[in-house]
C-alpha cells in the first residue's frame, strides 16, 4: 500500500506500549519500522537494558513479523567529559543497544550528534572533535555486531543544531563509516535550506527521517509545515539515494486518537512523492 522504502517509526506511537505500537504500525500497513529507544523521548526500550529486557524487547518486534530499519538510541552527551564508571557505564549501554539491533535484524544503530544543548562543554571545536571520536569508537564496535552506525546530523535540539556544525561534525567523520541521518524537520526548524544542506551532505546520507517543521518547532504533521518535501525528495532521487524514508511523527497537533489516520495520510502523501 506504501512505497517499499517507507516506514514508520515507532516515536510515532510512543503513548502505546510497544506491542500495542507495532501492531497499530503493521494493521496500518507499514512493514518496515525504525525502533525508538530514546529515553524521554519514547520509551519502547528501557533506559536500562539489561540482558533481561533485550530479549525481552527483541521478541516482542520478531513476533510483529516487521523488519526493523534501525534502532534509535542513545548513549548519554557524546561531547560530556567522562570518568572510568562512565565509560564503562556507556560502554555497557552501547553494547546492549548494539545486541537489540542485532536480535531484530536491524541495518544499524542511530546515535545523537551531541548534548540536548547548543552550548559547549570545553569549546564548538574540541566538542565536535569529541563527537566525532565517539561516534567512530561507536562504529567500529558496531561492526563486530554486523550493524552500522549512523547519526542524525543536523539535530535542532541538540549540539549539531544547524548547517555550519552539522558540516563540521561531517568533514569529522568523513574517513569513517558512520552515516549521516537527514531530517526534513529538524533542517526546516533551524531555519536552513533543504538543497543547501543536501548540497553540503551529498552522499553521505544513509537514511532519511519525515516529518513537518517552521522555523523554531518540529512537532508537527506532514502538511501542517513548511518542509519542502517535494523538492528535498526530488533532489534525494537525483543524488541517486538509495537508502529508506521513516515517517518520526513526534507531532503535538494531533491527538493520540488522530494518530493512527495523521500515519496513513502523511505515509500516501509521501508514497506518491516516491
Amino acid at each position: 500500500m506504501f512505497h517499499s522504502r517507507l516506514g514508520c517509526s515507532s516515536i510515532s506511537f510512543r503513548h502505546q506500549e510497544l506491542a500495542t505500537a507495532l501492531c497499530t504500525m503493521a494493521g496500518l500497513g507499514f512493514e518496515e519500522i525504525d525502533l525508538g529507544a530514546l529515553p524521554g523521548v519514547c520509551d519502547h526500550v528501557p533506559y536500562q537494558l539489561d540482558a533481561a529486557a533485550v530479549a525481552a524487547v527483541s521478541e516482542t518486534v520478531r513476533a510483529s513479523g516487521l523488519r526493523v530499519r534501525s534502532v534509535n538510541g542513545d548513549i548519554g552527551d557524546l561531547n560530556a567529559v567522562l570518568d572510568g564508571d562512565g565509560r564503562a557505564a556507556r560502554q555497557g549501554h552501547l553494547d546492549a543497544l548494539l545486541t537489540l539491533a542485532a536480535n531484530t535484524g536491524a541495518k544499524a544503530l542511530v546515535l545523537p550528534c551531541g548534548a540536548l544543548d547548543h552550548n559547549p562543554v570545553r569549546s564548538v571545536e574540541a566538542d565536535l572533535d569529541r563527537i566525532a571520536a565517539e561516534l567512530t569508537g561507536a562504529e567500529r564496535r558496531a561492526s563486530e555486531f554486523g550493524v552500522e552506525l549512523w547519526t542524525e546530523s543536523l539535530h535542532f535540539l541538540r549540539f549539531c543544531w544547524n548547517l555550519d556544525r552539522a558540516g563540521q561534525l561531517a568533514d569529522r567523520l568523513a574517513g569513517s563509516s558512520v552515516g549521516i541521518v537527514m531530517d526534513f524537520s529538524h533542517v526546516t526548524a533551524a531555519g536552513e535550506d533543504i538543497q543547501a544542506y543536501l548540497d553540503r551532505h551529498r552522499g553521505r546520507i544513509s537514511h532519511v527521517h519525515l516529518r513537518d517543521a517552521v522555523p523554531g518547532n518540529i512537532n508537527l504533521s506532514i502538511g501542517n509545515g513548511v518542509a519542502d518535501f517535494a523538492g528535498g525528495l526530488k533532489r534525494l532521487a537525483a543524488d541517486g539515494y538509495t537508502g529508506h524514508y521513516s515517517l518520526e511523527l513526534e507531532t503535538r497537533d494531533v491527538t493520540h486518537d488522530e494518530r493512527p489516520a495523521a500515519a496513513a495520510k502523511a505515509a500516501s502523501f509521501i508514497t506518491d512523492l516516491l
